[in-house]
């Protein structure tokens, strides 16, 4: 029996068992305390900002409504653009003229969070937290209040740095992100909510988690919520190893997975946006995709590992240093290219007009190529398509495949020599996704020269064992692994 306040419990036997004197814990591991944050929240705190951002808007002032009219411009005059869709501004239906017009005034647009840099006045954030503001308003955490100016952004890796006018004011130490490692305790310091200097703590739950985004993340449990964007995250030594960016929620709010960019990352880009203004990246021409267990086994590749090139740019840096389609990058400058991923960021961080030595993984072994990095713009589009008559070329293979010739004029838009064009798909090359219309460049490491050499690397397959064929469809290039029948 156990008394909780006034009430009295009755409990079973099996749970006053289980309420008996524990066994003694073993001595032998040793137990190591929680930290106490409060002198590193001391020591950093005051070098992190509360950021508030401004938006113009037009609107008419409200008079009433008349036929036909919507209650949007009143919601909008009053609570600003936030409170319904940017699409509102304008009346689609036939005859109307757009809302508003009449006034301009700045509207409250948002709250985030930024953390000091350098004792005159530089602040790193997120490019979210300032992009499209009028106005930037930076609160110290001692009250002092600053307008801010844009010096540069980065949508593609989110980073933004603002600056204000001040002297001696307090920074934070940049820290060695590459020297996390998980299960690290970390703090984050902003303002969720508009909650100014809010310290939340957790750990480090993984390390280069790849989002699709162009930086690798820091994950943590970290609570980070609405606000908190822009702000640091923050090392047991009091350092900076991350700006906290993201959550990842079904509600909208914390749900105990945040990531933050790594800040090594983060000060390649605000070196060059402090020096100029802008971000410039490297780019070598070509489109890219992962190499799976499959593929890999298939082309003789030791291990997955790596960036399959699909498609390279006509006379592009990759074009020029020799790269082709299907071959697999495993280097870059020295650097092992992992995942896929890793290799535009290990492209963009390269200085354009650098000499940069290529690894490929081509026809079962390894060569090194020579590339010139060129400045990032969008390579220009390079699809293929054939009118010419085609002839039937018999029936299908063991791999189920109905293969032709590919005419001259296809071959000199796609780049190419020999190779095969499918005309049919039926069985396993089917449940390939393999499809009409692709070239067959490759199988197995051998470039195929026509339809008779086609035919007979196919009849000397092994049964059972994936084969391995290099498909061209459009202006994309993969290897695409298929069984024989029999």
């Amino acid at each position: 029996m156990i008394g909780l306040g006034s009430a009295t419990v009755l409990l079973p036997q099996a749970a006053l068992a289980q309420n008996a004197p524990a066994a003694p814990v073993p001595t032998s591991t040793a137990v190591t305390a929680l930290p106490d944050f409060t002198s590193i929240v001391a020591a950093t705190e005051n070098a992190v900002v509360n950021i508030r951002t401004m938006e113009k808007i037009s609107t008419r002032a409200p008079q009433g409504f008349g036929p036909g009219d919507s209650p949007d411009d009143l919601f909008r005059f009053f609570f600003g653009p936030d409170f319904m869709p940017p699409s509102r501004d304008r009346d689609p239906r036939p005859g109307r003229t757009p809302r508003g017009g009449g006034e301009e005034r700045s509207v409250p647009r948002g709250v985030g969070s930024g953390f000091i840099i350098s004792k005159d006045g530089y602040i790193m954030t997120n490019n979210h937290v300032v992009d499209g503001a009028s106005k930037i308003v930076v609160t110290m955490n001692d009250g002092r209040e600053y307008q801010a100016k844009v010096i540069g952004t980065d949508k593609r890796t989110d980073i933004a740095l603002i600056k204000i006018q001040a002297d001696d004011l307090p920074v934070l130490k940049i820290g060695d992100s590459t020297a996390l490692k998980k299960g690290q305790w970390v703090l984050a310091i902003g303002s969720p909510f508009g909650l100014d200097s809010t310290v939340t703590s957790g750990i480090v739950s993984a390390i280069n988690r790849d989002t699709g985004e162009y930086l690798p993340f820091i994950q943590t449990d970290v609570a980070v919520n609405p606000g908190n964007s822009g702000g640091p995250l923050i090392n047991l030594s009091g350092e900076v190893v991350g700006i906290n960016s993201q959550i990842i929620s079904q509600s909208g709010g914390f749900m105990g997975i945040s990531l933050s960019i790594p800040i090594d990352e983060a000060m390649r880009v605000v070196e060059q946006l402090k020096a100029t203004g802008k971000v410039t990246r490297g780019r070598i021409g070509v489109q890219i995709g992962e190499v799976s267990e499959e593929v890999a086994k298939a082309i003789g590749l030791p291990k997955a590992a790596g960036a399959l090139v699909s498609n390279v740019e006509q006379g592009g840096p990759a074009d020029k240093a020799g790269v082709q389609a299907g071959d697999v990058i495993t280097k870059f400058h020295g650097t092992e290219v992992k995942k896929w991923s890793d290799l535009p960021r290990l492209v963009g961080q390269t200085k354009p007009e650098s000499d940069s030595p290529l690894e490929v993984w081509r026809r079962g072994k390894y060569e090194t190529l020579n590339v010139k990095v060129a400045e990032i713009p969008s390579s220009p589009s390079d699809a293929v398509n054939s009118n010419e008559p085609q002839e039937q070329a018999g029936a299908a293979d063991r791999l189920g495949l109905i293969v032709e010739s590919v005419p001259s004029s296809l071959q000199s838009r796609m780049r190419i020599k020999g190779g095969v064009l499918v005309k049919d798909v039926k069985g396993a090359a089917l449940e390939a996704s393999i499809q009409p219309g692709d070239v067959i460049l490759a199988l197995n490491n051998q470039d195929v020269k026509d339809v008779s050499h086609f035919r007979e690397v196919v009849s000397k397959l092994e049964k059972g064992k994936a084969a391995a064929l290099l498909i061209r469809r459009d202006n994309l290039t993969q290897w695409v692994p298929v069984t024989p029948a029999k």
